[in-house]
């Protein structure tokens, strides 16, 4: 069976529903254990070694982002599949900013949806299986992304909901690291921005930022951020636990990005420049896949653009492979990404940082800049 001999958590407080869909489970093979609320989830889980955890985020008592956390605190190599009504988009993004797997949304039509969503989960998480649950791994396609797809389809037809779910996603306009502090601009004409930026430490002498832009540009690329941050979450905590050095390979990490963007199944493109600085020896790795964006090195007010050759956008069928490029960042450089419309480039010169903006005036895009420190 799909599922033998899997260790199952399942906190949901429904329990009609928590009962179908553990008998479900345990028909393909698992071994669940139930908790009707996150306070009886933490005592199983910090009483026992699970494979996965499923949770339902909308619980009386201690919610299930709370209890998530405190899971991540007890053993974060456990990956995890969280549950929502449509309706809390907002838990869902948080869920996958601090490490859920995946996520399906309430009502589930159809339980086979559960069971590949584990399958996936545990394929990203590396997580060891017998003999037979690793060939029929081999034999399953990624997970279906019908949930996905629905929860999609609301944004696109609510740009409120789309811009709620996507604001929450930006950080603030200046970020500081311990070596690094990574300024940006973007600015969008819509309620939805087809751009977004990121960064994050990666262990303690790496320091990892891109810039992506969406196409379409329209509501679905709220949903594009989703997916990207919440593929790079699965490597970073991959990375802490020691099972995968990807996010700090930008070649490999665009392979894998663009994989994951193919099987997703929403036909999204997307234009990307990923840099991985050594901080250690203040080494520059930058890959790049589509010609949308610009990646520069400023010393001052000079902006010289690396030679990075041209490459099809990620999730496009002509995609081969991302353009690469590796050098050291010397003293009083700055590395920066942005898009070529002058405008922004002088903006940039005059170290104007104000984060996500909407600005009519002026055309959409933006740029960021890392400074050593």
């Amino acid at each position: 069976m799909a599922l033998t001999d899997v260790e199952i958590l399942f906190v949901e407080d429904d329990p009609i529903f928590r009962h179908v869909v553990a008998d479900f489970l345990q028909g393909q093979g698992a071994r669940v254990q139930q908790a009707c609320n996150g306070d009886e989830g933490i005592a199983l889980f910090s009483d026992a070694i699970f494979d996965i955890v499923i949770a339902d985020l909308n619980m009386p008592g201690l919610h299930g982002l709370s209890m998530l956390k405190q899971m991540q605190d007890i053993n974060p190599a456990i990956p995890a599949i969280v549950i929502s009504g449509n309706d809390v988009m907002s838990d869902v993004v948080e869920a996958l900013r601090i490490g859920a797997s995946d996520y399906l949304t309430k009502p589930i039509a159809d339980l086979f949806i559960i069971e590949q969503a584990i399958i996936q989960a545990m394929m990203s998480a590396a997580t060891p299986m017998n003999v037979s649950g690793q060939s029929h791994l081999q034999e399953m396609n990624e997970l279906s992304y019908q949930e996905l797809t629905d929860n999609l389809c609301l944004l696109e037809q609510n740009a409120q909901a789309a811009k709620s779910v996507q604001q929450q996603l930006f950080p603030a306009s200046h970020i500081y690291y311990p070596k690094a502090e990574i300024n940006y601009s973007l600015f969008k004409n819509n309620d939805v921005s087809a751009y977004f930026i990121d960064s994050t430490m990666v262990g303690e002498h790496h320091l990892v930022m891109y810039m992506a832009h969406f196409s379409p540009e329209d509501n679905s690329a709220a949903f594009g951020c989703v997916l990207l941050r919440s593929f790079i979450n699965q490597k970073l905590k991959l990375f802490r636990n020691g099972l995968s050095n990807t996010l700090i390979e930008p070649n490999n990490m665009l392979s894998y990005l663009h994989q994951r963007m193919v099987k997703s199944g929403l036909h999204i493109n997307t234009d990307i420049i990923y840099v991985c600085l050594d901080l250690s020896g203040y080494q520059l790795s930058i890959g790049q896949s589509g010609k949308g964006l610009r990646c520069y090195l400023r010393n001052g007010n000079e902006l010289t653009p690396l030679a990075l050759p041209e490459s099809a956008p990620l999730g496009s069928s002509g995609w081969d492979k991302p353009s690469m490029q590796t050098r050291t960042l010397l003293r009083d450089e700055q590395i920066c990404i942005g898009t070529h419309f002058y405008e922004h480039k002088q903006q940039l010169l005059e170290n104007r940082f104000t984060g996500l903006v909407y600005q009519s005036d002026i055309k959409a895009g933006g740029f960021m800049q890392l400074a050593c420190r």
